[in-house]
């Protein structure tokens, strides 16, 4: 008796799978050893992908309900591309919130609910002939990803229907198939019971958006392969256990062998499991393996030969096997007995133009760029990720928090507040089935990959009985690996759900207060270091407690990619789209740019401290040697060798290459082989140090970096400050104050209150009057604190000012002129800038600033003014050679840099302060014929910013096509600009030795020359 479809099934907790088959291991199969070898694409598989006729309907009351029928005429159709999301391809819109369900405000309901005026549902059909090598067999079909619940229909009779979004689904089409052509019809639903289950912090889509394909079974088939490679307690010995489950209705194997061999080709070990009690399983010894790791992923293949009764070989299947054992030793999570430490990020799958539809070219750029950085392990917030994914986080190297795609944030938390008075699935057995359906598939698919160390539960759905009980299956089905759940975190009586303590954006001194207080578990930030817009400061208060907690072991970085699609503007200018900008609501708007890669896959400056803080080598220089101190838990410096290089004012004097290894966690010194007496001038010296690969890897090239240091001295010389020669002439008018040299005019306007006029040889250098600066455009963290609100009259204060005093000092070779300054916010603060102008035509600008008690921090002390725009060429000698901010500057190194304007406004989606530079010693700003000005540091270093757009530009745009054409190069000096923060970005301060506090006395002061 057929199955009748149904709509209630949409609403139904206890309806999530009709028809669906078993989940099973994500193994390929062969019906040679030479293809399985080869490991090519599967004869056996028939891709769907491609066009595909659709119809899009806003609700299912306008659907074309018969759409499925044989004689239902489609052909008229529009159509779209499998796999992608419907709302990318120009039907609907899509839509992005955080925390609250999508319908929040529109529709009043409660779960299993959903929307019936707006249930967009999207119709495709897809004709298709058998393929040849698939007649007279089963042929079955497989959905890698729907969202987020579908019907499936072979010529007009109905196949099944399924949910879960993240997980494949397969059906059996052997009954229905005809000759010739076949119509395949699928009816996807936006919202579900699934719906309310897939809360997750990302943009809500629907349609099909990864792999279709049909596939067919040899005579006999190895329906799922449990592969466990298990280590004895001195880690010498292997045995890999192979469970293996036959596709029910096929015949009996005479044999099945097991073979395995290295990653030279050499076979160590094999087995045949004759036919017996009907169960096909297998322990296989194997001396010494070498043991896999992030950094040794070391893989052997298992070859899995089935053969018929008549001897004949039908199946081979191709598994690659890592020996590897995780474990909790004295409450520390440990991998092959040694303690480890989670270098991670939070990865969203992601692709600016196609959404969570990436393609296997994204997938390996991902990979290489975590390793890159010394990124060693990733969650896949939230849900299941591609079956691609975790082979490349086993080949490549990358620990894996494998998540399960369950969120229901929205169900217990409204605006930050914990009530979870209607939280699912909590406690309601009824959501129980539906809940472990999405742990089990999961399992089941990813369980042969030795990346994965830890199943997660999902993520920000509070906690209860269901999530306590499907922590336990996992501990059931695979005692290998351990359980990771945060939410307990909220309902402590759950405790025994999680492994270990989880948390989200614990501040420093919370995670160590937890760790000061004899904790029962180690301890991970799931998420921490949320990285949105211009952000990441700080991170080091976090690793630093790596080497001083053993408990520590490190945490995720939220997250891994921005999440903002390419749009059009009005004038058809492709710009990077967040929530809202589809006139999708509710919506979070910008809150899903925290990548610390921008959502084109280019790396943000942001990396550069990553990089820096997760590495596992660390190198500290003196004058005379280095040391080493390695971090890694099994791999030594053989892949490696150490480069140095000693500058002198930034310009190189000397490099070479030493050979060098030294043992994981151990340390060691080399010393350097410089040149006799080559640090004999005077200046300031810098010698970095640098880890580079020996040859080609599979994630870089021979000379990539993978570790740096430096180490900055002086060597003084006799004071000896030559005055500038030459006479200056002053002329006092009514309004200005001029001072004139030989081939410059100095001009300052005691009407303005400043210097107006810097002309060299008849280049006029001012296009805007420098003034004082403290405001800075807001970033996205700045905006969740509410600096706006907290700090607001410093922006006031740097729009206006009141000029009450001008002093003119006329010495030899020397004039100075002083502008005072009084503020509207204080009746106390005082702020002084003083021109000294020399007979060379340079200027030494100090600006002094005078506090007062009763204001709030203040955002920058600086002084700010325009150059024209034909200005675009920079040089720096500064920390470098990405932007880098007071907390944010440990992976910045001192160094010459080139760059232009235009590049220090970062692709942070929304326009905010950006492009800073730390440690500025010297700039040269000209034009491309090298003409222009450079700014030194008098004293002390400086921070400087040279950008398009002024503070306030960037303050009040919403997007970067908002932003004016370019006029201006505007030029920022400060003495200091507060950190950027990052510890979260809804309200968590800057740290405050990261501040500016404005009841302080402060002065900088920079020298102008002409070039």
């Amino acid at each position: 008796m057929s199955t009748i479809p149904k709509l209630d099934w949409l609403t139904d907790v206890n309806v999530f799978a009709v028809n669906r088959l078993p989940a099973h291991s994500d193994h390929i199969y062969y019906e040679t050893l030479e293809q399985a070898k080869l490991e090519g694409p599967m004869a056996l598989r028939h891709d769907l992908n491609g066009n595909w006729k659709f119809s899009y309907s806003v609700n299912p009351n306008n659907r074309p309900e018969n759409f499925y029928q044989e004689n239902f005429n489609c052909s008229g159709w529009g159509d779209i591309t499998v796999p992608g999301h419907i709302q990318l391809q120009g039907y609907g819109k899509p839509q992005y919130v955080n925390t609250m369900y999508p319908w929040d405000g529109l529709n009043e309901i409660r779960p299993p609910e959903i929307p019936q005026n707006h249930n967009p549902v999207g119709s495709y059909v897809k004709m298709f002939t058998v393929p040849e090598n698939m007649n007279n067999k089963p042929v079955y079909i497989s959905f890698q990803g729907v969202e987020s619940a579908f019907y499936v229909w072979l010529n007009g009779k109905f196949v099944g229907y399924s949910e879960d979004s993240f997980t494949p689904a397969e059906f059996d089409l052997t009954p229905f198939l005809t000759e010739g052509e076949n119509k395949l019809a699928v009816e996807v639903y936006q919202r579900s019971t699934g719906s309310w289950l897939e809360d997750q912090d990302f943009w809500r889509f629907s349609g099909i958006f990864r792999d279709v394909y049909l596939y067919t079974v040899p005579e006999i088939h190895v329906y799922d392969a449990d592969v466990r490679a298990e280590l004895n307690d001195a880690f010498t010995q292997g045995t890999l256990k192979v469970d293996l489950k036959l596709l029910s209705g096929s015949s009996s194997p005479s044999k099945i062998v097991t073979e395995l061999y290295d990653r030279e080709g050499s076979l160590v070990s094999t087995c045949t499991i004759e036919s017996g009690d009907g169960k096909w399983s297998t322990a296989m010894d194997v001396e010494g393996p070498k043991l896999w790791s992030a950094e040794r992923p070391n893989l052997y293949k298992l070859y899995i030969q089935v053969y018929n009764e008549k001897g004949n070989l039908v199946e081979v299947i191709p598994q690659k096997v890592g020996f590897r054992r995780f474990e909790l030793i004295d409450k520390i999570m440990h991998l092959n007995g040694e303690r480890i430490v989670f270098k991670g990020v939070n990865r969203h799958e992601f692709n600016c133009r196609t959404g969570r539809a990436i393609t296997k070219e994204d997938m390996l750029w991902d990979i290489k760029t975590l390793k890159q950085n010394n990124i060693n392990a990733v969650r896949t917030s939230h849900y299941p990720n591609q079956s691609y994914w975790y082979d490349l986080c086993d080949e490549y190297g990358v620990y894996v928090i494998d998540e399960m795609n369950l969120e229901t944030h929205g169900s217990w938390q409204k605006m930050g507040a914990v009530e979870p008075s209607w939280n699912i699935p909590g406690n309601k057995p009824e959501w129980e089935n539906i809940v472990m359906d999405r742990a089990v598939s999961m399992v089941e698919r990813d369980k042969n990959h030795p990346s994965i160390l830890i199943w997660s539960c999902g993520n920000e759905s509070y906690a209860g009985e269901v999530i306590l009980n499907v922590s336990k299956y996992f501990k059931r089905v695979d005692p290998s690996r351990l359980v990771h759940y945060e939410g307990v975190f909220h309902a402590r009586e759950y405790n025994d759900t999680s492994d270990m303590e989880s948390r989200m954006y614990a501040k420093p001194a919370d995670i160590e207060e937890y760790l000061n207080a004899n904790p029962e578990k180690p301890y991970i930030s799931c998420e921490y270091m949320h990285a949105m817009g211009n952000s990441l400061g700080g991170m080091y208060k976090y690793t630093d407690l790596e080497k001083k907690y053993p408990m520590y072991q490190g945490g995720f970085i939220w997250d891994y990619i921005d999440q903002s699609l390419i749009k059009k503007d009005r004038y058809g200018n492709e710009f990077f789209a967040t929530g809202g900008d589809f006139e999708d609501r509710p919506t979070d708007y910008g809150f899903s740019t925290n990548g610390i890669v921008y959502s084109n896959r280019e790396l943000s400056p942001k990396m550069q401290e990553v990089k820096y803080l997760y590495q596992n080598f660390k190198l500290n220089p003196d004058q005379t040697g280095v040391l080493i101190i390695n971090d890694s838990l099994f791999a030594d410096l053989t892949d490696y060798e150490l480069e140095y290089a000693l500058y002198l004012e930034g310009k190189e004097l000397y490099r070479n290459k030493l050979e060098v290894n030294v043992g994981p966690q151990c340390s060691g010194r080399a010393e350097f082989k410089l040149p006799a007496d080559i640090t004999s001038a005077s200046g300031e010296y810098c010698i970095q140090t640098s880890l580079v690969l020996k040859e080609n890897t599979l994630w870089a090239d021979a000379g990539y970096e993978i570790a740096f240091g430096q180490f900055v001295f002086q060597v003084k010389a006799e004071e000896k400050s030559a005055a500038v020669q030459g006479e200056l002439r002053v002329v006092e008018g009514d309004v200005n104050i001029g001072v004139h040299g030989r081939d410059f005019t100095i001009l300052f306007s005691k009407q303005a209150g400043s210097l107006v006029s810097l002309n060299y040889a008849g280049k006029e250098m001012i296009a805007l009057p420098p003034a004082p600066l403290f405001w800075r455009a807001t970033t996205d963290n700045d905006r969740g604190y509410s600096q706006g609100f907290h700090s607001g009259l410093w922006y006031a204060a740097s729009l206006t000012r009141r000029c009450v005093a001008i002093d003119l000092k006329n010495d030899k070779g020397q004039v100075t002129v002083a502008f005072t300054y009084k503020l509207s916010i204080s009746e106390e603060v005082v702020v002084k800038i003083s021109y000294t102008v020399f007979a060379d035509g340079s200027v030494r600008v100090k600006s002094v600033y005078h506090g007062a008690n009763h204001l709030p921090q203040m955002p920058i002390f600086a002084v700010s003014f325009k150059v024209p725009a034909d200005y675009d060429q920079l040089e720096w000698y500064a920390m470098g050679p990405e932007e880098n901010y007071s907390d944010r500057a440990m992976g910045a190194r001192l160094g010459i840099f080139k760059n232009q304007v235009s590049d220090n406004l970062s692709g942070y989606v929304m326009p905010q302060e950006s492009g800073n530079r730390t440690g500025v010693r010297r700039v040269r700003v000209t034009n491309k014929q090298g003409q222009g000005i450079k700014i030194s540091a008098e004293a002390e270093p400086l921070e400087c910013n040279f950008s398009p757009y002024t503070a306030f530009e960037l303050e009040n745009a919403q997007h970067h096509y908002e932003l004016p054409n370019v006029h201006y190069t505007v030029v920022t000096v400060a003495g200091k600009q507060m950190g950027v923060g990052g510890d979260d970005s809804w309200g968590a301060p800057v740290h405050d030795e990261h501040l500016i506090y404005a009841d302080k006395d402060m002065e900088f002061e920079f020298v102008i020359n002409r070039i």
